[in-house]
Formats: C-alpha cells, sequence, structure tokens
C-alpha cells in the first residue's frame, strides 16, 4: 500500500542519501513532500524522474502536506520542536537525530536487531546512532548465543559523519588548509574527540554507544565502555569490539553464528589478507565482520572487527527499513 512520506533534511548528506535508499528499494510513496530549512527551501530536487521543490519546515507546511511516514534528518533541535508536530497529525517519524533516543516511551529501532519494538510507538521511532547501529547488528546473534557481559568499543570514524562540513575538512585539509568543523586538522591525523566532552571524560558519542547499546540489546546490566575516533577516512565506520562472554565462546562458533546473522557479511580470511576495510564497503548496506578471534586474556572472549557505510547502513538506510517494517506489518 503506497504511503504519503515526507523527508525533512531533504538537502542534507543523509536526507539526500535517504532519497536514494527509498528509490533503490522502491518504497511504495503515494505523495512525497521535502523538508528543509528556510535557506534551502525552493530548491528542486529530482527524484524518480519527477521534480520536487522543496518547502521550508513549518507548522503550516506539515499540516498541509499530509504525510504518514516522514523520516527526519536535521538536528535534535529540529526534531524536538517539530517531530510531535507530525505526530499530532498522525503521521509516524522516524527520526535520525540523537533527541528521542533515549526517551523510555520511543523505541530505538535496528530492524536485524530489535524490530518488534518498532510497533510500540507513539507517533515517533528513534533511529540509532551510526556507530551503534553497525555494532549491534554483529553482537545480536554473538549475544542470542553466548550471551554478553562485557563489550569494550573502539571506533574509527570517517569524516562523514560530521555531515558536509566534515568532508570538507578533510578535502581542505589535504591541499593544507585549516579546519572549519573540527578542532583539529584531520587529514594525515586522527582525533580521539567526537562530540563534547562530559565531566566524567567520555565524549557524548562515547556515551551514546553505551546507553543505545543496552537499550537496543534490552539489556541494562551489560558492562560496557567506549573510545570513539575520528579519522581521515571519508566513509565508513570501523570499529574494534572486544566482547566478554557469560558462555564458552570459539574462533569457529562466532563465525558459524555470524555467517547466518542478518544483515551480516563475513569477511574473515586472513591468510589472504581478506577483512573489512571502508573503502570496501562504500555504497552497501550491510555489516561487514572479519579479523574474529579469541580473547585469550580472558575466560570467554572474543574480538571482532566491524566496518559499514555510515551514511547508509548508519543512517539512511536504517531510516528506510524502519518505515518498511510498518508498511509490511
Amino acid at each position: 500500500m503506497n504511503k504519503n512520506v515526507a523527508v525533512v533534511g531533504a538537502t542534507g548528506l543523509v536526507g539526500r542519501t535517504m532519497l536514494e535508499v527509498l528509490k533503490e528499494r522502491k518504497f511504495p510513496i503515494n505523495e512525497l513532500t521535502l523538508f528543509a530549512s528556510a535557506k534551502s527551501a525552493g530548491k528542486a530536487v529530482e527524484f524518480c524522474g519527477k521534480t520536487y521543490v522543496v518547502q521550508e519546515l513549518t507548522e503550516a507546511n506539515i499540516k498541509k502536506c499530509n504525510a504518514q511516514i516522514a523520516l527526519f534528518s536535521a538536528g535534535s533541535g529540529v526534531s524536538e520542536k517539530f517531530a510531535p508536530v507530525f505526530a499530532a497529525c498522525g503521521c509516524v517519524v522516524i527520526d535520525n537525530s540523537s533527541q528521542w533516543r533515549m526517551d523510555k516511551s520511543v523505541p530505538l529501532v535496528v530492524p536485524e536487531v530489535n524490530p518488534e519494538a518498532a510497533f510500540t510507538h507513539n507517533g515517533i521511532i528513534a533511529n540509532p546512532n551510526c556507530s551503534t547501529i553497525q555494532a549491534v547488528v554483529a553482537l545480536k546473534p554473538l549475544h542470542d548465543k553466548y550471551k554478553i557481559k562485557r563489550i569494550v568499543y573502539s571506533t574509527y570514524q570517517a569524516v562523514a559523519g560530521a555531515g558536509k562540513a566534515g568532508l570538507l575538512d578533510l578535502e581542505e585539509g589535504e591541499k593544507g588548509m585549516p579546519p572549519k568543523k573540527f578542532p583539529h586538522p584531520i587529514a594525515h591525523n586522527i582525533l580521539p574527540h567526537i562530540d563534547v566532552f562530559t565531566s566524567d571524560g567520555y565524549t557524548k558519542e562515547e556515551l551514546k554507544m553505551i546507553n543505545e547499546t543496552r537499550k537496543i540489546l534490552g539489556d541494562e546490566a551489560l558492562r560496557i565502555t567506549a573510545t570513539t575516533a575520528r579519522v581521515p577516512v571519508y566513509y565508513g565506520h570501523s570499529e574494534s569490539i572486544n566482547i566478554e562472554f557469560f558462555n564458552h565462546v570459539t574462533r569457529e562458533g562466532a563465525l558459524e553464528t555470524l555467517s547466518c546473522a542478518k544483515g551480516v557479511i563475513v569477511c574473515d580470511d586472513p591468510q589472504n589478507n581478506v577483512y573489512p576495510m571502508p573503502i570496501d564497503c562504500e555504497g552497501h548496506d550491510e555489516v561487514f565482520v572479519g579479523r574474529v578471534r579469541q580473547d585469550f586474556s580472558v575466560e570467554n572472549g572474543l574480538n571482532i572487527w566491524v566496518v559499514a557505510d555510515n551514511i547508509r547502513k548508519g543512517a539512511a538506510t536504517n531510516a528506510v527499513q524502519i518505515a518498511e517494517l510498518l508498511i509490511n506489518e
């Protein structure tokens, strides 16, 4: 059944990718409405052979659009103000910002992990953080089989995670220009700093991964720590994940479990230099896992390397997949 769909933040990096994914996956759209800020209103955007004029995001325009599903990628402030307006009109909002993720009344959904949560919404569904999404897709099947006790995240995140400004910082930095988005040059450098620092020394990005993983996996007892870093890669987040389990785990057993997992592609042949890399994952919707090996420093430990396109599976594709859950209910 075709739906009336709105895309909020349609001219941004994730918003444009949402449109690409909607087209690729042949999402059944009856009417499409594109929203952005006043600065971008009036721009023309092509979609499936038709030209759409971007509208300014206002309460009046929302009420006129008759949207049934709204995909948001416009920042927390915009979501806080306008997502309830859509919801009050009977529209289901799928929000890519951090605004609603830890709200107890809002489900936080990754379709391969907790699809049932999507149907407990009150008009708003939260799309998790990009680095969390790819991690839990790989962790869920292992958690189901071996039960996770502790997780140590170390991430190597692409500049696309900081939007167009992040991409420009790397591009211009390679030419010797000073950074405008990041506090230090990102070209030929690594910044152990994503989002703002909190009083306990963690960044908000690290706390997002910790808290969102617990919520999505439905286990508040999980012991998790994280260090997130920005690296000079345009697209694709990489993560080293160290996992301690309650039950006995082997490399062979973990590989078998991951090979059967939905949304996971195993690339693990170290003798032939086969392992996931962001350059190979760009443009794909799956989560790639490799470098699977036991951690012999603990009784039931495992190390895995996880890579995914942060703009697609880490944002746009996951949001569209949630919308697909709703129309297939």
